[in-house]
């Protein structure tokens, strides 16, 4: 998002609260995907003395345990968004939930001082459980409380201030990629595990030093503030007679999600895959698919939002602000339901692709080793080159092309290309060729321009386009995340085949993968299409002012 710049100098500088909460982002993110980076290793390892001994479990065990802890990630945000919006706001929100986050980490930490596997699977689940509720629970927070900062007459910076918050993401990742294993490497486990609590407690202070810089934005007890359930509720209740269309919309926008959700959640916390699992997994994945089909023909014939009739109803009870912000709540939704798959497979980097770099041959770069634990950093190194180059050159030339929906929808197909290139991959590999590690940089050069163009955009535009008044802006912000991981998960645990060893590294299931993300993309661009932006720089970018 670029405007014109403010006359007054003070407007065109960063606020000093900003640099605070990137740096707790950079080191937050370090404890993260440091865990992250050797659970796999972790989990599949030979059982052996001393504190260099995995678990010994097989490949699709850790898949499912990694995708069930990601899927935890992705659902505690609506605590979290809850939390913040409606009680305790951002600050506190961010700064509680990150000590819990920080136990966790001491918690997985002490696996060391056990010596039989069942101890140490006790440590991973209630380790793994805690952080899941930190890293959820501050993650719709911490995005939202950065745009909390910039006041309207700095919001033409919302672009740069956003690409900088990914940037330092992908800083933090980037080194916990290489540093984490190699101090698994040479101390083992239980000290790989400690580093990242050490860089949380380290988040935690950086945070907290900024306390008396950063802008506050209330909780809606605080300013009594209706959110989008209220206010539809009033114009439901004040139309002079029903109509079939705010029944579809609350079923689009809220029903078909939910239940979707309730019902993949009960089938990502079942560890055996019984046909009771199956039948209420694939009756999920099928409501998700009239959802999805649902959204595509809202937006084809026009009736994404609701008509202005139908919001003048609720005037009587609420404000003009209320008012704005609940429409502005179903058509951000929409655009945002269709992102979890992109998500969900991404994801796959930190499980099924590491499992393929394992049957792959390392290379040294300067002395350094680099297997299939360290190529997970080719992802925030490339990030780190990928965000200036595309938020300061290759949009500024794409001018009025590289509108944010025209970005994201993008982001998809790149990730679905990926996909092809890494299946490719392992169609080489079981055909019996040696292939070095390093071939694996080329899905994921493709994969990383995806999710530029899907994240660092996403965040920008549900900030810009959520009405400022709106209480739940948060939610919108997590809405990229949500549950993206339980489709995900549902999909390792039972599909056809997922009980075989090593199931869910194969050609045909990355092929999946990448037409899922394909068709899903497809089915975006449609929405994108009938879209119509609120905020004034985006409209213009559209040729819609």
């Amino acid at each position: 998002m670029t405007s014109s710049p403010s006359p007054d100098p003070k407007n065109n500088r960063m606020p000093l609260s900003a640099a605070f909460i990137v740096g707790n982002e950079a080191a937050e993110r370090f404890s993260y995907y440091g865990i992250r980076s050797i659970l796999a290793g972790y989990i599949t390892g030979q059982v052996v003395g001393g504190s260099h001994g995995g678990l010994g479990q097989t490949a699709d065990t850790a898949t499912s345990i990694i995708h069930l802890f990601i899927f935890a990630n992705y659902f505690m945000p609506l605590l979290g968004a809850w939390l913040s919006d409606r009680l305790i706001g951002r600050y506190y929100t961010i700064l509680y939930v990150s000590m819990v986050y920080a136990l966790g980490n001491g918690v997985l930490a002490c696996s060391g001082f056990f010596d039989t596997v069942s101890a140490k699977m006790a440590c991973l689940a209630v380790g793994l459980g805690l952080i899941a509720f930190g890293s959820g629970g501050i993650k719709p927070c911490v995005s939202a409380f950065m745009g909390d900062q910039f006041k309207p007459e700095q919001r033409h910076l919302l672009q740069k201030a956003y690409a900088a918050f990914y940037w330092s993401i992908n800083f933090g990742s980037f080194f916990s990629f290489l540093v984490v294993p190699w101090v698994k490497d040479k101390e083992g486990y239980a000290w790989a595990f400690g580093v990242p609590g050490v860089l949380m407690v380290i988040a935690v202070l950086i945070f907290w030093l900024g306390t008396k810089h950063y802008t506050r934005v209330p909780p809606a007890r605080h300013t009594n503030t209706a959110g989008f359930l209220k206010v539809f509720l009033s114009a439901f209740r004040l139309q002079p007679k029903l109509t079939l269309a705010p029944v579809i919309n609350i079923l689009a926008s809220l029903g078909l999600p939910a239940l979707a959700m309730v019902a993949l959640t009960v089938v990502a916390l079942m560890h055996d895959v019984t046909p009771f699992a199956r039948g209420l997994g694939g009756t999920a994945l099928v409501g998700v698919g009239v959802w999805y089909l649902l959204i595509v023909a809202m937006s084809l014939t026009g009736r994404l939002e609701l008509p202005d009739a139908f919001w003048q109803a609720a005037a009587r009870r609420h404000s003009e602000a209320e008012v704005s912000a609940a429409r502005s709540v179903g058509p951000i939704l929409f655009v945002f339901a269709l992102v979890p798959v992109f998500w969900a497979l991404f994801d796959q980097t930190t499980s099924t692709w590491v499992l393929q770099g394992k049957k792959m041959v390392p290379f040294d770069v300067f002395g350094l080793t680099i297997g299939a634990e360290q190529m997970q950093s080719a992802n925030p190194a490339l990030v780190m080159v990928l965000v200036p180059l595309l938020t300061l050159g290759v949009y500024p030339l794409l001018g009025r092309l590289a509108t944010p929906l025209r970005r994201m929808g993008a982001g998809m197909f790149f990730g679905a290309a990926s996909f092809v290139i890494v299946a490719w991959l392992q169609q080489r590999i079981e055909a019996g060729e040696q292939l070095s590690v390093l071939w694996q940089t080329v899905p994921y050069l493709v994969l990383t321009t995806g999710e530029v163009l899907l994240s660092t955009t996403g965040l920008e535009f549900a900030f810009a386009e959520a009405a400022p008044a709106m209480p739940a802006q948060s939610e919108l912000l997590v809405a990229d995340g949500g549950a993206r991981q339980s489709a995900g998960h549902w999909h390792h645990q039972g599909s056809p085949g997922a009980g075989a060893e090593d199931a869910s590294v194969s050609p045909s299931r990355f092929l999946l993968y990448a037409a899922l993300t394909a068709v899903v993309g497809v089915l975006f661009s449609l929405v994108a299409v009938r879209y119509r932006y609120r905020h004034p720089t985006f409209k213009a970018q559209a040729g819609e002012a």
